[in-house]
């Protein structure tokens, strides 16, 4: 196994790595729309903050020699239903591929984001 870690996404608030990789996997932690040379929460909106997760994310996804056409499963996290709409036109920007996915909504997020967005990617 190896760490994955890059200055350009967030650092972990956690006890926990950004990704990890295991033979040609990657598997990320959950990203939440966190400016990683600010440290500051982006965005007011749905869109605004998924667009932030999304750039994260991909930041991740290029450390790791991955991108996002490689991706194999997403698990996406809403603090509200009524977003899924809104989450879903930025989210197909870029996971044009359509992996697998689930989403769910619940009850708080990390620093009361509105999304947070983990994945697994072929590298």
């Amino acid at each position: 196994m190896n760490v994955i870690h890059t200055e350009k996404a967030p650092a972990a608030i956690g006890p926990y790595s950004q990704a990890m990789t295991t033979g040609n996997l990657l598997f990320t932690s959950g990203q939440i729309p966190i400016n990683p040379s600010t440290g500051d929460i982006t965005g007011t909106t749905i869109q605004e903050q998924t667009e932030q997760v999304m750039k994260n994310l991909g930041e991740v996804l290029f450390a790791a020699g991955s991108s996002y056409d490689k991706v194999i499963k997403t698990t996406c996290f809403l603090a509200n239903m009524d977003d899924f709409a809104a989450f879903n036109e930025v989210y197909a920007k870029y996971f044009t591929s359509k992996p697998a996915r689930s989403c769910v909504a619940v009850k708080t997020l990390p620093k009361n984001v509105l999304c947070e967005v983990e994945l697994i990617a072929e590298l």
